[in-house]
């Protein structure tokens, strides 16, 4: 569910979602600027690309006013949550990253989810009342 009033909600910069997301993202620059210097352009762009998505998608499907089209951007938002554990399990792999920040990372994706997940919930409900 949302924690903040809904009447506070002035934009897309509000959502607890959107905020984690944000976290998760300049979480993740530090320490994907440590990938060897063959993946810039391989995993490294990959994660960037997914860990934008997170974000980006938030952003549009509350621009979109509706709700069912915001739900569907929600969930391409969730998509790139676990596109992400995908990558830094590769990472893990790869001897890239210590399984102790692939566990911190999840944890952190993990509560992405949590709350993106509650949010979706409430457009499907608000979607209901208002339909």
């Amino acid at each position: 569910m949302l924690s903040e009033p809904l009447n506070e909600i002035k934009s897309f910069e509000d959502l607890e979602c959107w905020k984690h997301c944000k976290e998760l993202r300049s979480f993740t620059k530090p320490i994907i600027s440590k990938f060897p210097k063959e993946e810039k352009f391989r995993l490294y762009d990959q994660i960037i690309r997914a860990v934008r998505s997170t974000t980006n998608n938030i952003a549009e499907g509350y621009g979109r006013f509706h709700y069912q089209e915001n739900i569907q951007f929600c969930r391409v938002s969730r998509g790139s949550l676990f596109e992400l554990i995908d990558h830094f399990i590769i990472a893990e792999e790869e001897n890239y990253i210590s399984n102790e920040t692939l566990l911190e990372i999840k944890l952190k994706i993990n509560r992405c989810l949590a709350i993106l997940n509650g949010y979706i919930n409430y457009l499907r409900k608000a979607k209901t009342v208002n339909n």
